[in-house]
């Protein structure tokens, strides 16, 4: 184990920003949670699963709604500590870590505040490497882990815990409860042992937004060579260049949905459409699908790249569009059917980095 220190929570928020894909929620309310969290509480210690008792139990935490709403209603914080105690007590045992869900967004950071006001390390994995705006998608569900059971809180005190038979019915039963509490909530699901961790978890995940976040902290430096040697770190690409010339941008159905339109820098007749669902899905060049979920599509501010989230996407915004590789984890059977285009409702092939079908 080691301890979390400030200039890691630092770099960590820029890293689950670009991992958040446009989603996940705005780290920053988040960087504050955790920093107000380690002066009352003390340090947090991150460690691997290997390193705990592989019986013991692990709780996850994340919010859960609509980015959109997200940035107008913050979160209060004692909602996420609390489905965790719910959780626990709901299944008759103490854990003995807490795990981020996803790395990326505000839910790589709302969980180190809580491991801190519980006095518990945080473990170094994830399920997605990653944000995805749904319960079920995660390397979880592909091992046959179940979801539930689950627990949803609002910061007025109201709690829900259930049970559903497919992590699939977990989605939709926490995506009717959030509707009805204001689609900016706390949310604890996947409880499992350390072990179960270990063997199916994405390992590093942490660490690994940690990473990102220096490299792209040396980027806004104006570090010379840093913007290749992070693209070079992230196996990224940068495949359109251009300014922001449209934005359709609602909240429905429980989620930050829309398109976003990019003209290219140099050449008006090139427009890329990016697809929104709380992050980045589908981007498409002229019609022609160029980077698809499950890899990553990011937008960075042209100017200082700071990742742009899908909330804060504007008209006149000069950006860049980068494409990054899943994580390994994901390339399994079932993958397509989970996170690939057509579980999202778009009539398109996957297309891997560099194009090929």
């Amino acid at each position: 184990m080691r301890e979390l220190t400030l200039d890691d929570i630092d770099d960590m928020v820029l890293g689950a920003t670009l991992l958040g894909t446009g989603g996940g929620g705005d780290p920053y309310i988040a960087r504050l949670m955790v920093r107000q969290a380690l002066e009352d509480y003390g340090s947090v210690m991150i460690a691997r699963p290997e390193e705990l008792d592989p019986e013991g139990l692990v709780c996850t935490t994340a919010g859960i709604g609509a980015p959109t709403v997200f940035s107008e209603k913050v979160p209060a914080g004692p909602e996420f500590s609390g489905v965790v105690r719910s959780l626990a007590a709901y299944l008759g045992k103490k854990p003995v870590a807490i795990m981020p869900i996803e790395v990326g967004g505000m839910n790589t950071l709302i969980p180190i505040a809580v491991a801190a006001e519980l006095g518990l390390p945080i473990i170094d994995a994830d399920s997605m490497r990653r944000a995805f705006p749904q319960i079920e998608m995660t390397v979880f569900t592909l091992a046959g882990i179940k979801a539930s059971p689950m627990s949803v809180a609002d910061e007025k005190g109201n709690v829900i815990v259930f049970e559903a038979i497919s992590n699939q019915m977990a989605e939709q039963l926490a995506r009717s409860a959030v509707m009805q509490l204001g689609l900016s909530n706390a949310i604890s699901c996947y409880s499992m042992t350390a072990g179960q961790i270990a063997k199916h978890g994405i390992q590093g995940s942490m660490s690994y937004c940690v990473e990102l976040g220096k490299r792209l902290n040396a980027v806004q430096r104006g570090e010379v060579g840093s913007y290749e040697e992070f693209l070079k770190f992230a196996e990224g690409e940068i495949y359109f260049s251009g300014k922001i010339i449209d934005l359709d941008r609602r909240t429905t159905d429980g989620f930050a949905k829309g398109t976003v339109t990019i003209e290219h820098m140099k050449d008006p007749n090139r427009l890329m459409k990016i697809e929104i669902q709380n992050e980045l899905l589908v981007a498409t060049e002229n019609g022609k699908p160029i980077i698809t979920t499950p890899d990553l599509i990011c937008i960075l501010d042209y100017e200082n790249a700071q990742p742009i989230t899908t909330e804060t996407l504007a008209y006149g915004q000069r950006v860049n569009v980068i494409g990054m590789p899943c994580a390994p984890e994901w390339h399994k059977p079932g993958m397509m059917e989970l996170v690939g285009p057509k579980a999202f409702g778009y009539d398109l092939p996957y297309v891997k980095m560099g194009g090929e079908n």
